[in-house]
């Protein structure tokens, strides 16, 4: 009886010494070649994302375009934006009942219009001054250059004023006037921003800035004359809501306290304006960037964080009107939240019966625009608001219109650089004749039907912000379609080699005719590959596309040329699967199913690290039952298994933020020591038994062996007490000892070392593995992550002891499977054999694991991971090299044992294990193909980041997995498994 490979049996010729040799030359150069493929293909395809996902949406070379008034509604007018506040905290009364801004409520009234201004996510400061002053929300581009500074330049109202006068935070003003000739400008110092007392002196430091202008004016003509010009801009940042919202949360009374600040502060200015003029012709606009979780941060689309108080009034501005509908806008768009907003305004608001109207945040740059006369910023994407503006029939009219143009500008010139560039070129059909409706506006209003003018006027500017995203995205098909074929080119190509060189497949094209037929398919496949990537070259070139295309659809033709280069391979495989019966194909379903379950459950643990709790306690329960049915007498076995499996777990429902416990790190050594206790004791005893003498066979007996477990055991014990000392006298003294750092280099560094010397059975070289890392990861350690070591450890063994029990059962079951392994020495290994079906569980378990190694105690993302305090019993001295590569070092600790348990069970089952590594590989670019579609560009800085960092490490995966494999192979090399016996017989434990 033949066992099964992927593809099932074949007769296989024992070949010569001489081609065996050669075809193991060939395959140690092909997958070098795989593998230095795989790489430049991740490195390529990661870059991808920023061709997607982060490009610039701004151009450059629009005309502006003013709104044609007679005259302008204002000649001036001052913005005061309040960095942080709340709209609730700002709306809402205090405890007693009284609203903490009596001025602004006043405002509305009885002399302006407001209602709730929504931010888009990031709801960080520098994207919402841009969206608020320039009209566009964050270029997401600047995730590749740098958040504070701006990654292009960009127009703005201040740009398109005549002067600006601008005071407030150093991280806000220098964005839009340091570069800006007509501007007066002045920021306080960074050390200003202290979190320890109260910020809202920073708030009367703006003011007073602003209030000594108006004064040297007096004193200076040319600064009076400058101040008594039209189009002119006041611009006061109050960053104390900011600053008191992050050192003591948006509810304290420090907080709370600084909105009567700002409330007084806009009182303040607006009396000394209109003292100063005192010809009603400056315009109010009062709003904030963001708002405020109540933890005290921001960033994401949290209706605490987007939701924003708006409060305008002066020249230009409407009055208050009764409250009529339920509507909060007169916008036909959505808000940028995407939160629901025609909810009643809440009742202790006080502000039921007064007229709410809602803006997006980029809608107040065209408004401030239209309040100067003056062109809205050439990059703005902001609607303008007419509920807010004091403005005829005609002028309303007259203000859409330049706010569509200006959107539409833009639009017209991305289409005219992308035609210019494209020999395919799809305009946005809706604007093909844009013309016309141009001109039928313009007809209309000579014939003053405002109300149709105006409906054309609005959809047009809806067809344009459609056709900016239409645009935005022109690249997105072609380029996704074209990185999604590659992921999916590489894996085939995995695939097929697994198939040809581990598969029993592969005795049939090993033979020497068929491989002369399969050179000359290849030379024509790769001769095809060429033609068509010439091909599409010279189009890139003709449509100046960018480099990095190049690459992208040079390699992905590639990789589908190798595919078609073993056509013979591909039709040779059809044919097999059509001489199958139902039943293999129902194996083939499940084990497709489950692989794809265990991908999908990786997926989501990345944002969810509960699954894997779900994971073990299932696992646990279902490996128990194959056992019990596998193994053939009255076993400890599955209960070992399934208690392990539920023991880890346990971890993935703890905190990634590792609480202090010294206590328990040093309890973690004493359960060290008993795990390998237990394993000495299992290694020495269980030798004779057939079940047990795979994973405990030795080659010879070292004595040294016992001495040096004596020392691993010994060196465990001395570092849990080193933990407990270093740890007490640096609280107590402040400082490390330097004979504890002295002695805590030393165990560390020497336990690392010793288990290449120990015993070569799989047993004894584990155990030595896991007690010579154990004792650096002790004092690395701060809380229950000790305990987290022996656990995995405790899990890995499981792992081992369900493949030995599996591996043993088959053989039972075909006792003819070892003269099988004699002939497939020949192609293979000297101690391997084909790959089969089932041998897919084992690059499944091992994915699993090592993600539980990754997310078991956190992650590189999380706050435990980089948790500084881990590295003080070697280091307290600021070293930040140092103490990277060692909170680096201790995360790669579990990493090292999975991948070392991983190695000795390709040794115990006889599966090559780079066959296995290429299979690993496959199922992770299933997820990063997963990954690559779940990139954002939109969100907070913080779901971006992540959501780029988590395709970047399946992506990476490629090397950090060999990379480990290299290592780890210093130590599980020289492991070796007994022979199996051809006898059935299994002997009771």
């Amino acid at each position: 009886m033949r066992s099964d490979g992927i593809l099932g049996g074949s007769d296989q010729n024992r070949a010569t010494s001489v081609v065996v040799a050669s075809r193991r030359r060939w395959l140690k150069r092909r997958e070098t070649w795989l593998v230095v493929l795989g790489v430049a293909l991740h490195a390529v395809y990661m870059l991808s994302i920023f061709d997607i996902y982060f490009k610039t949406p701004i151009v450059h070379g629009m005309d502006p375009v003013p709104p044609r008034f007679s005259e302008p509604p204002a000649k001036r007018l001052v913005l005061l934006i309040s960095d942080g506040l709340r709209a609730d905290k700002f709306f809402e009364p205090d405890v007693d009942g009284n609203y903490r801004a009596p001025f602004l409520r006043n405002v509305i009234k009885n002399q302006g219009r407001w209602g709730v201004s929504h931010a888009r996510p990031p709801t960080e400061s520098r994207p919402g001054h841009v969206a608020i002053i320039a009209g566009f929300y964050e270029d997401p581009s600047a995730v590749t250059k740098g958040w504070k500074a701006n990654p292009v330049e960009f127009d703005s109202v201040f740009n398109r004023s005549r002067h600006t006068f601008a005071y407030g935070s150093p991280d806000i003003i220098p964005i839009f006037c340091s570069a800006l000739p007509h501007s007066t400008w002045n920021s306080y110092p960074h050390e200003y921003e202290d979190f320890a007392t109260d910020a809202s002196f920073l708030d009367e430091w703006s003011f007073d800035q602003f209030e000594s202008l108006l004064n040297r004016s007096h004193e200076d003509p040319k600064l009076k004359e400058l101040l008594h010009q039209d189009k002119l801009v006041v611009f006061l940042h109050l960053l104390g809501c900011d600053s008191n919202g992050h050192a003591h949360r948006p509810y304290s009374s420090i907080y709370l306290n600084n909105v009567k600040v700002v409330d007084k502060i806009a009182e303040r200015v607006y009396h000394l304006l209109e003292d100063y003029y005192r010809d009603n012709r400056t315009s109010y606009i009062f709003t904030a960037d963001h708002g405020m979780s109540d933890k005290g941060s921001h960033g994401d689309g949290h209706p605490t964080n987007t939701d924003t108080p708006l409060v305008a009034w002066g020249a230009g501005i409407k009055y208050p009107k009764p409250a009529s509908g339920s509507s909060h806008s007169d916008s036909v768009t959505t808000f940028v939240d995407k939160h629901a907003h025609d909810m009643p305004t809440p009742y202790d608001w006080g502000l039921n019966r007064v007229e709410r109207v809602d803006v997006n945040q980029a809608d107040i740059a065209p408004l401030m625009s239209t309040l100067l006369g003056l062109p809205g910023p050439v990059n703005s994407v902001g609607n303008l608001p007419l509920g807010y503006m004091k403005l005829n029939e005609a002028e309303e009219v007259e203000a859409v219109l330049a706010n569509t143009k200006q959107i539409l500008n833009q639009l017209l010139r991305k289409s005219h650089i992308k035609m210019s560039n494209s020999l395919f070129f799809k305009p946005f059909k809706p604007l093909v004749h844009h013309s016309s409706s141009l001109s039928q506006i313009d007809e209309l209003i000579s014939a003053k039907s405002y109300e149709a003018a105006m409906k054309l006027a609005v959809d047009l500017r809806n067809l344009s912000l459609e056709g900016l995203h239409y645009f935005q995205t022109y690249d997105w098909l072609m380029l996704m379609t074209v990185i999604t074929l590659g992921y999916s080119g590489w894996m085939i190509v995995l695939a097929l080699h697994v198939l040809k060189c581990y598969s029993s497949l592969s005795g049939d094209l090993s033979r020497k005719e068929q491989l002369s037929v399969q050179k000359k398919d290849s030379g024509k496949a790769y001769l095809s590959g060429f033609l068509l990537m010439t091909i599409l070259s010279v189009l890139n070139l003709v449509e100046h596309s960018p480099p990095l295309y190049h690459a992208y659809i040079g390699m992905t033709i590639f990789l589908w040329t190798q595919i078609f280069s073993e056509y013979r391979l591909i039709r040779g495989l059809w044919r097999y699967l059509r001489k199958r019966k139902a039943g293999y194909f129902l194996k083939l379903l499940f084990a497709a199913a489950v692989s794809v379950v265990i991908v999908e459950l990786l997926v989501h643990s990345f944002t969810e690290r509960k699954l894997y709790t779900w994971f073990f306690l299932i696992a646990g329960v279902v490996a128990s039952i194959l056992l019990h049915f596998s193994i053939p007498w009255r076993s400890g076995i599955p209960v070992f298994v399934c208690l392990s499996c539920w023991f880890i777990s346990v971890f993935t429902l703890m905190p990634a933020e590792i609480p202090d416990n010294n206590n328990l790190v040093v309890i973690s050594g004493a359960i060290i020591i008993v795990i390998s206790l237990a394993a000495k004791w299992l290694d020495t005893h269980a030798e004779g038994n057939k079940f047990w003498q795979s994973i405990t066979f030795h080659e010879s007996r070292k004595p040294m062996c016992s001495m040096l477990y004596c020392i691993q055991i010994f060196l465990v014990g001395v570092s849990s007490v080193m933990v407990f000392l270093s740890t007490k006298h640096r609280t107590q003294n402040q400082e490390l000892h330097s004979s504890h750092q002295f002695i805590n280099w030393l165990v560390a560094g020497s336990s690392m070392v010793l288990p290449l010397f120990s015993g070569n059975g799989i047993l004894s070289r584990l155990s030595s593995i896991f007690l010579g890392f154990a004792p650096p990861f002790l004092l690395l350690s701060i809380g229950y992550e000790a305990v987290f070591y022996s656990g995995l450890a405790v899990v890995l063994m499981a792992w081992i002891l369900f493949e030995n029990a599996s591996h043993h059962s088959s053989k039972a079951k075909d006792s003819s499977l070892s003269e099988q392994n004699t002939e497939e020495h020949v192609t293979i290994g000297n101690d391997e054999r084909y790959l089969q079906l089932s041998d897919v569980r084992i690059p499944l378990i091992f994915m699993v694991l090592f993600n539980v190694a990754f997310f078991g105690t956190g992650n590189f993302a999380s706050i435990a991971s980089f948790e500084i305090s881990s590295v003080y019993r070697f280091i307290t001295i600021f070293s930040p090299f140092l103490m990277a590569a060692l909170l680096i070092f201790k995360l790669f600790i579990p990493f090292m044992l999975v991948i070392c348990a991983f190695s000795a069970i390709t040794k115990l089952v006889r599966v090559p294990r780079l066959g296995c590594y290429f299979l690993v590989i496959l199922f992770s670019d299933i997820m990063t193909i997963h990954f690559f579609f779940l990139v954002k560009n939109t969100g907070s800085w913080m779901e971006i980041g992540n959501s780029i960092s988590h395709f970047g490490i399946v992506s990476a995966q490629v090397v950090f997995v060999l990379l480990l494999f290299a290592l780890t192979n210093l130590y599980t090399r020289s492991i070796r498994v007994k022979p199996l016996s051809t006898s059935p017989f299994l002997k009771t434990l």
